[in-house]
Formats: C-alpha cells, sequence, structure tokens
C-alpha cells in the first residue's frame, strides 16, 4: 500500500509538469542589434560614432581618440662605417613614414642623421648630413613625396644612444630618426583582435 501512495504521488507530480511546459513558436524577438559593423569592438546599440578607423582606441560609445602628429620616429637603418648607402631591408621602414604622410598630407619630416665618434667631427658632421640625406632621396625618389615636406640635418656624433666605445656601440649610433610635425591630429591606434587581418 505504502508503494501504491507514492507511485500515485509519482504519477500525478508527472502528468502536472507535462502540464506546465510552455510551447514557443521557435524565435525569440531580438531587441537590440548585436553586430559589430566597424569592427572596433562595441555594438551597434551602443555605438554613437560609427565606422571608425579599424584599430583605433575607442571608449564604450566606439568613439576614437585623437593626438596631434608629433613624434619622433627612431628608424632602425644602419649603415656601414663611413658609408651612407641605405640596404633595401630598409625600405619598409621608410615606407612607413611615407604612408602616414600620404594620409596625412600637412605632415612634415626631419630626419636626423647620426653618427659613431670615428673620425674628425667635421667629417662626420658632412656623413650625417648624407646619411639623412639618403633616407630623403628614398622618400623623395621612391616614395613620392613632395620635396618641400622634407628636410635633413646631420649631427654628427653629438648624441650617441650608447657611449660605451663598443664596436656594438659604435654600429648602434650609425643611425637616422624621423621627427614628424604637423597641424593634423591622427587616431590614437591600439592592438585589436583583426591586426592580423592588416
Amino acid at each position: 500500500m505504502k508503494y501504491l501512495v507514492i507511485l500515485l504521488a509519482l504519477v500525478s507530480t508527472v502528468g502536472c509538469s507535462v502540464n506546465d511546459i510552455v510551447e514557443s513558436n521557435g524565435s525569440t524577438e531580438q531587441n537590440f542589434d548585436l553586430a559589430d559593423k566597424d569592427r572596433d569592438g562595441v555594438i551597434m546599440a551602443r555605438e554613437r560614432c560609427a565606422g571608425t578607423i579599424l584599430g583605433a582606441a575607442v571608449d564604450n560609445y566606439g568613439c576614437g581618440n585623437i593626438k596631434d602628429i608629433n613624434q619622433r620616429q627612431d628608424l632602425k637603418i644602419l649603415f656601414s662605417n663611413n658609408s651612407v648607402v641605405i640596404d633595401s631591408q630598409y625600405y619598409d621602414q621608410i615606407e612607413q613614414v611615407a604612408k602616414l604622410m600620404t594620409a596625412y598630407p600637412t605632415t612634415k619630416v626631419t630626419i636626423e642623421g647620426h653618427t659613431s665618434k670615428r673620425g674628425s667631427y667635421e667629417l662626420n658632421l658632412a656623413l650625417s648630413q648624407n646619411r639623412a640625406k639618403a633616407v630623403i632621396d628614398v622618400l623623395e625618389n621612391t616614395f613620392a613625396i613632395d620635396p618641400s615636406r622634407l628636410n635633413a640635418i646631420g649631427y654628427s656624433f653629438d648624441q650617441p644612444i650608447d657611449s660605451s666605445g663598443t664596436p656594438e656601440a659604435e654600429e648602434r649610433n650609425r643611425r637616422v630618426i624621423a621627427q614628424i610635425t604637423a597641424d593634423d591630429t591622427i587616431p590614437e591606434m591600439r592592438w585589436h583582435i583583426y591586426t592580423v587581418d592588416e
């Protein structure tokens, strides 16, 4: 009898729960646009600045941060001793400067040339000037940058980045730096999940 009561209780419970099932028509209405059409990490439902540049740093509403264009870019172009020849392996760095200058037409660049401390000051002053001029020539002749936007200046060995006097230090000091300035602003960029696509 005891088992019969338990069995009846179970049957009535199962029967009730079957009656409580709510059937769905298979679709749920979505009230918000969860797409990220400009791929900035902000869904369209919250987006206030659609169309931000891919990779720009944005706030919670998809609006990009901007900064003044005034930056120093150390070009990793190494020169042989007493040489102004730029190896083609370094052209991609110069191309990055050219791309920025093409994208922002008010930019100007000063290329600074530097040397190691071998030889006289005057010889190195001319050498550093010629190294900076060699980069200017690539910007002008290979990447079609207007020469009026380009300036070259040599500093001889006045501004070493390594004063240890080792052969490695001398190699590091034979370098050029691009100082880029403009009246424009530029989007502040950040790493993002789509970086590998670029």
